[in-house]
């Protein structure tokens, strides 16, 4: 097998000169010149996350409603690849060989990279396909920002209004792997959506995590997420303190009046010791996995944003520990139907996981007890706290990364 070709800095060079939409055709070509690939997809998980979507160099998998067609998504090889972040090589039945690589940049899993190839796979082969998924993480990242293609794959159902605000208000990567932490988040929209939301941001010393439940359904709910949203953000890009970022959210929320309300919870983490600040505004408490114990983190509960109070928000502490888990959750991980699943139970069961991984199992735990149907959005955020490499603490470590993700044990700080 040849290894002939454009390398991977020309790969880069001629995506930044392709329309965005045609990432797939690049990489594809590049893989072709270089090991003669004559099948190359990009697939990735639908907005649910229980299906896959193909895109190929002739475009999306479209069905005839407009909306993309989806793989099964449980027990295929896309999803041991997602799951492991490890390629699979595996003969084909056209004789030749295929190559499933994980497509990841600073652990947000973007989807897999599909290749057929024509010769058996050896090492060279099988580090240039890896070294090309990784790259396409890069090209998709940019390229994302200048079409829909991506997010139009996703939608294997259709979007309703409310959705579509409710999904704009997320962070535009679902997981983050940085020296000292990971972080993931995962929201199971209701049948009706809910308000729920989360956020969060990675400072040079400073971690800022919030999860949060505006009142109400639909188009009303995600309009005062979307205020609850704006008053936060705008509050921590000014470096407001905690408090004084709560305090814009509930002014913003009394501001539009109507009985606007939201809970909502709010996190500083120092990225140098682990000390934690909190504010609780009426929302349910994070559960902390620590040595194999799971507890509900004891804070005191302030009234909700917009309901007026004569107490001002306060900062609650808590202090991290290397190995810990934290989880942050709303209300609709609790609700009636969902009463019959041991969270605490569901969090240690998947200690072992990464938390990209942990959130998508809980939130699918719930909506499976659930019958599939929601009364509410399940949302959870979930951070790992390995300790920064001048922390303190045995477990203390640097981030090490092969393909765009953490290559840690997952559930370990060593």
């Amino acid at each position: 097998m040849t290894d002939g070709g454009f390398g991977l800095g020309e790969l880069l060079t001629a995506a930044e000169e392709a329309p965005p939409m045609e990432s797939v055709s690049v990489v594809a070509e590049h893989l072709e010149h270089r090991f003669g690939a004559f099948t190359v997809s990009f697939l990735f998980v639908d907005v649910v996350g229980r299906r896959v979507v193909r895109l190929t160099t002739g475009g999306m998998d479209g069905g005839e409603d407009g909306r993309s067609r989806g793989i099964p998504l449980s027990g295929s090889v896309y999803d041991e690849v997602l799951r492991s972040q490890a390629s699979r090589v595996e003969e084909a039945g056209n004789g030749g060989y295929r190559v499933v690589a994980p497509v990841t940049n600073r652990g947000d899993c973007l989807g897999v990279l599909e290749v057929f190839l024509p010769a058996p796979v050896d090492d060279t082969a099988l580090r240039g396909v890896e070294e090309a998924a990784h790259a396409l993480a890069y090209i998709i990242v940019t390229d994302r920002r200048f079409t829909d293609i991506y997010q139009w794959g996703r939608r294997t159902t259709r979007v309703s209004l409310a959705a579509e605000i409710q999904h704009q208000l997320l962070p535009s990567a679902s997981c983050c792997e940085a020296d000292g932490l990971t972080v993931a988040g995962a929201l199971v929209p209701a049948d009706r959506i809910g308000g729920d939301t989360y956020d969060y941001a990675l400072e040079r010393d400073t971690l800022h995590l919030s999860i949060t439940d505006a009142m109400g359904h639909d188009v009303d709910s995600a309009l005062l997420a979307t205020l609850l949203m704006g008053a936060l953000r705008g509050a921590r890009r000014l470096g407001e303190s905690i408090t004084e970022q709560a305090e814009r959210a509930h002014d913003a929320l009394v501001d539009h009046g109507r009985g606007a309300m939201a809970t909502g919870q709010l996190m500083r983490v120092d990225l140098e010791d682990g000390s934690v600040e909190i504010v609780n505004a009426g929302h349910p408490r994070p559960l902390l996995l620590r040595e194999g114990e799971v507890e509900e983190v004891s804070l005191v509960a302030h009234l909700p944003f917009g309901i007026p109070s004569p107490f001002p928000y306060e900062a609650q502490k808590l202090h991290l520990r290397p190995g810990d888990r934290l989880l942050l959750l709303t209300d609709g991980m609790q609700e009636r139907r969902a009463a019959r699943v041991d969270l605490a139970a569901v969090l240690r069961e998947t200690r072992d996981l990464h938390p990209r991984e942990a959130t998508r199992w809980i939130t699918s735990v719930v909506l499976d007890a659930c019958g599939g149907h929601l009364r509410d959005d399940a949302t959870v955020l979930c951070l790992d706290w390995h300790g920064h490499e001048h922390g303190h603490g045995s477990g203390a470590r640097s981030r090490r990364v092969r393909m765009g993700a953490d290559t840690a044990p997952a559930g370990r700080s060593d």
